[in-house]
């Protein structure tokens, strides 16, 4: 069976079983503070365990792409090294919520694995839970009694809380698990020993294909745990394991899935698969990692320096690596496997062949850049190899540390190159400052989070938003958030006016009032559908009823700006073409935020039409036509515009505006007469293909304006004889550009001047030429100049030049080449010595280097204390 026939026989099935087929989520995780990326195939269902929401259907089964490159769920240093560890993984999975249970979740998945897939039932071992003492949990009797009928009590393995207890997080919903393995060996191997022995014990042909969760208890915050009144099934079930196992491979790579990549990659490399250990993880690094990227790129999430867009970029530049460093690519190349990874994946998850272009042309610049960064780190990493004038078979932790943080060279790289000059990186070092960084990251991200209060059972909180912005609530949970030392209060209330932050709409702020206190909100969030509010006291009354009133003017001007966002998003599709899609948005009360798919900077003039035909539809006073709870089939049929990247259910809301069609649970005006005006004020590049427009409506804009014409009459004011302000300002600035280049030769003329006088004022000190003088000079750079133009024309040059700018003490110095190596002299170490004069510091490189200090006084005795160090070496 092929990997497409096989994911199919898994969904028919369930389908068979009454299961609805569900579509994979996003990879990139919203509304969850707890997770970046869909790691497991259960976390679009987490509303569901928690109670935060009801399910429209009881059963479901899907083929869920996940990612795990973060947190405790990292697998990232395995990939490609052994055989069958992912970053971007499918998890075939089949759900339960509150339906069946343990007797017909293992009865079906012995059925699928042995009866519909003919997989060998002797090769199979399953675990049940054994107990746990602390928590008060005995052995998986019921499990235990149902796995008997299908299999031989000696391959029934008793399991750890660790391998057979599975929880969603510190406390929450949880439960004990039921793990299938397969022993994959040949019959010689299984004859030497007994595959029970290696099960959980890392061995890559002793492995798990399938993990059923009975989710039966919730653990509360101080551990303890409670019986849950709904149980619940989560099975998940690795998809390229699975196919391993039917298609008779003992890797995972081996599989249809991923040879046709990897053959792509052999045939642009001319490197054949097979031909050595390096090259071969190498293909197999690529080949992961280029599904990561490009399903991460089609969810709406780009590689950038900031959270999951630094994960995804991370991936990127690992793969760019090892083709670099294995595959002899120094030019982009993993965007040209594209095509393939459509033609393989494609039919099953459309959205890559949909945005197959912007996709290439992103993974295209990255690689570039990142290409370009790996040339300037071996460039720096050459320099320091050089500089290494102790000859110390060790170069400093710090510095490697300093090559991976900042240029985002790779640690491994860095040893690749030393090892070839017979060094080697200080790993001691280099791990005490990476401890370093991850103990300030985790201080920043320190969050203590209490369990929830609660005051009344109630799984359906009303947003009532749309139509109101009062209304009449009751706190039904409450619980303590503590980050960075502030405490603040969540407040869940049984109907709410205050719209969450969602869809890149900004959250509510405003209060509530039970007329003895007064309590602010401060931020409105959205967490797993649960509507939170954020407050910095909680109420003395918890149980009275308050009035929940959202601040008006901020939610009229953020409904502007996210009505003007529809509007600008219909502009662009006409003007520049149906191409375009929204690819990320920020809508607030102050400016709006809009990025797109294009793969050039729009011109003046485009962005002039755009303007003007946004203002016509605000000017056509067009009304909200909404449409709520429509199936998404329908909706789709109507023409809205859906965002990749974002989970819709079966039922959506529709947003019309004329002709501007879209799915969106934003808030918005009811005539598009009420935002008044739209201007934009920044157009930019984010990301290859992708363009940001910035822009204002409404109230802002008006002040914009306002602003922006003060200047302009500000402007005539101090050119008052002008017809033409425009060419009065451009006139004026050439004449101060002309005026510019004059200072500047004149500039030349006086430092060639100060050059001969330097070279006069020469002390021959033994065999070494010393020039130390204070200069009269206006900027830090002409004592560097000085010092190269003297450094390329005199030899045994040792030179230091002082001056006092702006109040400052500045001192550079420059040492000839051959001095550096006959005398072992470092420019960069001798100036940290004389900057003490000035009491200040500095650095640079072994022939030239700068310091400041705050001590203007000391500039002559910084120059004694050079001329001193000289006469020693003499």
């Amino acid at each position: 069976m092929t990997s497409s026939q096989i994911r199919q026989s898994f969904l028919d099935f369930f389908k068979e079983k009454g299961h609805k087929i569900g579509a994979s989520a996003p990879m990139v995780i919203k509304n969850d503070p707890s997770l970046m990326f869909t790691n497991a195939g259960m976390n679009q269902f987490k509303d569901f365990f928690l109670g935060n929401e009801e399910p429209e259907v009881k059963r479901i089964c899907n083929s869920q792409k996940c990612l795990r490159v973060s947190g405790k769920h990292n697998d990232l240093e395995e990939v490609g090294h052994d055989t069958y560890h992912h970053t971007m993984f499918e998890m075939l999975g089949n759900w339960s919520f509150g339906d069946y249970f343990k007797l017909e979740a293992i009865d079906w998945a012995w059925e699928f694995l042995t009866e519909k897939l003919k997989i060998d039932k002797n090769r199979l071992y399953v675990t049940v839970f054994e107990g746990d003492e602390q928590d008060g949990t005995s052995i998986d009797i019921e499990t235990l009694e149902y796995w008997k009928k299908h299999i031989p009590n000696e391959r029934i393995l008793k399991g750890s809380k660790k391998d057979n207890f599975w929880e969603m997080g510190d406390s929450g919903p949880c439960g004990p698990c039921s793990e299938i393995h397969i022993d994959l060996r040949n019959d010689e191997e299984r004859k030497k020993s007994d595959g029970g022995l290696l099960v959980n014990k890392d061995n890559p042909l002793v492995i798990e294909i399938w993990n059923l969760v009975f989710i039966q208890y919730n653990r509360k915050k101080d551990g303890h745990l409670v019986t849950l009144p709904n149980k619940h099934i989560d099975t998940g079930m690795g998809f390229e394991r699975l196919c391993m196992v039917v298609q008779g491979k003992q890797s995972n790579y081996d599989t249809d899935i991923f040879q046709r990549l990897i053959g792509r990659i052999s045939e642009l490399s001319g490197i054949k698969y097979g031909s050595s250990n390096d090259k071969d993880v190498a293909m197999r690094v690529i080949s992961d990692h280029l599904r990561a990227i490009t399903f991460s790129i089609a969810d709406g999430q780009l590689p950038s320096n900031n959270k999951a867009g630094y994960v995804i970029r991370r991936i990127l530049r690992r793969a760019v690596r090892y083709a670099y460093t294995f595959l002899n690519q120094d030019k982009a190349f993993i965007y040209k496997l594209i095509p393939e990874l459509v033609d393989i994946m494609g039919n099953h998850y459309p959205e890559i062949k949909s945005q197959q272009a912007l996709i290439e042309k992103v993974i295209q610049e990255e690689e570039l850049s990142f290409l370009k960064t790996l040339e300037k780190g071996i460039g720096l990493l050459e320099q320091i190899i050089s500089e290494n004038t102790q000859k110390s078979k060790k170069i400093s932790g710090k510095t490697a540390f300093e090559l991976y943080d900042t240029y985002g060279f790779p640690l491994d790289l860095t040893q690749l190159i030393l090892r070839e000059k017979g060094l080697e990186v200080n790993l001691e070092e280099f791990e005490k400052e990476m401890q370093q960084q991850k103990q300030r990251s985790k201080k920043d991200a320190l969050k203590e989070t209490g369990d929830w209060v609660i005051l009344n059972e109630t799984s359906e909180i009303k947003f009532v938003g749309y139509e109101q912005l009062t209304a009449n609530v009751h706190i039904v949970r409450y619980r303590k958030v503590v980050q960075k030392a502030k405490e603040l209060y969540q407040l869940v209330f049984d109907q709410t006016p205050f719209y969450a932050e969602s869809g890149g709409q900004a959250g509510d702020t405003g209060y509530i009032d039970d007329g003895t206190e007064k309590i602010s909100i401060i931020d409105t969030l959205k967490e797993n559908n649960l509507i939170i509010h954020l407050s910095k006291q909680l109420p003395k009354q918890i149980k009275s009823t308050f009035i929940a009133k959202v601040s008006k003017a901020k939610r009229i001007n953020t409904a502007n700006n996210h009505t003007s966002t529809h509007l600008l998003h219909y502009a662009l599709r006409e003007v520049l073409g149906k191409h375009v899609e929204q690819k990320g948005s920020l809508v607030n009360s102050e400016y709006l935020r809009f990025d797109f798919s294009h793969f050039q900077k729009l011109n003046n003039e485009e962005i002039r039409k755009i303007e003007i035909l946004v203002n016509e539809k605000i000017r056509e006073n067009i009304p909200l036509n909404e449409n709520r709870n429509i199936p998404i089939e329908e909706a789709k049929k109507m023409g809205a515009v859906a965002l990749f990247g974002e989970k819709y259910g079966d039922e959506v809301r529709v947003i019309r505006f004329g002709e501007s069609i879209e799915l969106c649970g934003g808030t918005h005006v009811p005539f598009t007469g009420q935002i008044g005006f739209f201007k934009i004020f920044k157009e930019s590049a984010i990301a290859a293909g992708i363009r940001r427009i910035e822009a204002v409506s409404g109230e802002k804009c008006q002040e914009l304006i306002f602003k922006q014409f003060d200047s302009l009459t500000q402007l005539q004011l101090l050119f008052p004889a002008s017809k033409d302000i425009v060419d009065s300002v451009s006139k004026t600035l050439e004449a101060n550009l002309e005026l510019s280049h004059k200072l500047n030769e004149m500039d030349k003329e006086k430092l060639g001047s100060t050059n001969k006088d330097l070279k006069a004022k020469k002390a021959q000190i033994g065999d070494i030429s010393f020039i130390g003088e204070i200069l009269t000079v206006q900027k830090a750079n002409d004592l560097r100049d000085l010092s190269f133009q003297l450094k390329g024309e005199m030899n045994d040059l040792f030179m230091i030049l002082a001056a006092q700018i702006d109040g400052k003490a500045n001192i550079s110095l420059a040492i000839s080449d051959n001095l550096i190596k006959v005398k072992n002299l470092n420019a960069s170490d001798l100036i940290k010595v004389f900057a003490k004069e000035i009491q200040g510091g500095g650095g640079g490189q072994a022939f030239f280097a700068t310091a400041g200090g705050k001590n203007p006084d000391g500039l002559q005795k910084a120059i004694d204390k050079a001329r001193e160090f000289v006469e020693t070496l003499v």
